[in-house]
């Protein structure tokens, strides 16, 4: 299993030895260009391309109530993690057949397993049935439904980190919303669309615990551990100005003021069987999982010279994964218990993230020009928030994000400071789920993003 940390280096060792190899031999055409990118044919269709990125959080973390390090009360925590760190290795085999693959790690910190391994995300083979109006593929994937950043480019996200709420399943069902199945993906005059058929993962071989259907809690819903059944997802969006690029599924957060996108889409995900519930006679009753979202993205330059642009986001959406569901969770947490004190949110960072209701979410940012800073690049300054509003709890779920990208070189390299404010909830004396309005907690996050 500890061989594949060497498979990206090997193929970029192979990648270099070729380049040079290429370069010294052939005066006519030099098929080395656009970075690691091999070109295998002189009109540049055949192709072989490697990517890389990672993501380095300095976090301080206001804990939630309670929470602990290994039974250690940590009321605060600093601590330094990998957000994420990708490899991405892919190639147009022919004018019809495509090759994609993405590895890496997610959420690596001090509290987490040591020698993580190295895990392919994706793994898909696509055909070109008709150009790009009609293209079939399968395999490992995340070519998914709801809404757009489903399946979200990690690379230029707009804000700190990805819309995590939009990931309804994220590691119960998928794995990083990659799930194996099928799908059809295409465009057709300004309609972009992709539908899907996947295998979910069955929760048992999760690698974090997904709650199971108590004897005693009634008219809760959680995820069922029988067989799943198939999922099926769709997105469709009209593209008013410029057209997106739908070789890959994982959809951009900013163009940095090279593109001019008005979007406007909606989106599906729905399982049968998929969460179950125990009635008030005691009987297992079985439902469906389904899912609905509407959005709109602007990503709009303002001066094509300048590059100074705005981008802007929201969505609608709508989850019913049967009554009261709800699921907590934390982006990499940095605390793992909780002792007697603790909220109904349990430890660190974590938050009533997941439920059956409503959801909206909305991100928008302003990018300076390309030269702001002469040498030193350009700042754009973001906020992003969502409001949920759960059936299992009294209050609404009300998250905010203020923070800036310092924009060096492109995607290439990023600096990105961001603040978050979450609610905590308890049980109050009637017994429901409310906020504790004084008891808000934040977090400030420094990143550097780094890519190739």
């Amino acid at each position: 299993m500890k061989s594949i940390h060497f498979i990206p280096l090997l193929f970029l060792i192979i990648i270099a030895s070729f380049r040079v190899t290429a370069q010294s031999s052939s005066s006519k055409k030099n098929r080395f260009k656009d970075g690691l990118k091999i070109y295998m044919s002189d009109d540049s269709v055949r192709y072989i391309k490697a990517t890389g990125i990672a993501q380095i959080w300095f976090r301080y973390n206001k804990n939630n109530p309670g929470s602990t390090i290994y039974n250690t009360p940590q009321k605060e925590t600093f601590d330094v993690g990998i957000r994420r760190m990708r490899y991405q290795i892919m190639s147009q085999v022919n004018k019809k057949v495509f090759f994609y693959s993405q590895l890496g790690i997610n959420s690596f910190n001090s509290v987490s397993a040591r020698k993580t391994p190295i895990f392919f995300h994706d793994v898909t083979v696509e055909y070109a049935v008709y150009n790009n109006y009609f293209t079939l593929g399968g395999g490992l994937s995340g070519w998914n439904g709801v809404a757009r950043y489903t399946s979200s480019g990690v690379g230029n996200i707009l804000c700190l980190d990805l819309p995590v709420i939009i990931e309804t399943t994220n590691d119960v069902t998928d794995q990083f919303v990659r799930k194996p199945g099928a799908y059809a993906k295409g465009q057709i005059g300004k309609l972009a669309y992709r539908f899907s058929v996947a295998n979910p993962f069955p929760v048992q071989n999760s690698l974090s615990t997904v709650a199971s259907l108590p004897v005693s809690d009634t008219n809760v819903a959680y995820f069922s551990t029988r067989a799943p059944k198939y999922q099926y997802q769709g997105y469709v969006f009209w593209q008013f100005l410029d057209k997106e690029n739908n070789l890959l599924p994982y959809m951009t957060g900013s163009y940095l003021g090279k593109k001019r996108i008005f979007n406007i889409g909606g989106g599906f995900a729905t399982q049968e069987d998929a969460m179950w519930y125990r009635n008030k006679t005691g009987d297992t009753i079985s439902v469906p999982m389904k899912q609905f979202g509407v959005d709109v993205f602007l990503d709009y330059y303002l001066n094509k010279e300048k590059q100074n642009a705005i981008t802007a986001y929201a969505a609608y959406l709508n989850y019913d994964f049967g009554p009261n569901y709800i699921r907590n969770a934390g982006i990499m947490n940095m605390a793992n218990g909780v002792n007697s004190t603790g909220s109904f949110n349990g430890a660190g960072n974590s938050i009533p993230m997941y439920g059956t209701g409503n959801v909206i979410y909305a991100q928008a940012a302003y990018l300076f020009k390309h030269n702001l800073l002469k040498d030193a690049g350009t700042l754009q300054p973001y906020t992003s928030a969502s409001i949920a509003n759960y059936e299992k709890l009294k209050d609404p779920v009300f998250i905010y994000d203020i923070g800036i990208n310092w924009i060096q070189d492109g995607q290439k390299s990023k600096i990105s400071l961001d603040y978050q404010s979450r609610p905590i909830f308890n049980i109050n004396t009637k017994g429901e789920i409310a906020e504790t309005k004084s008891a808000r907690r934040g977090m400030v996050v420094l990143q550097y993003q780094v890519a190739f």
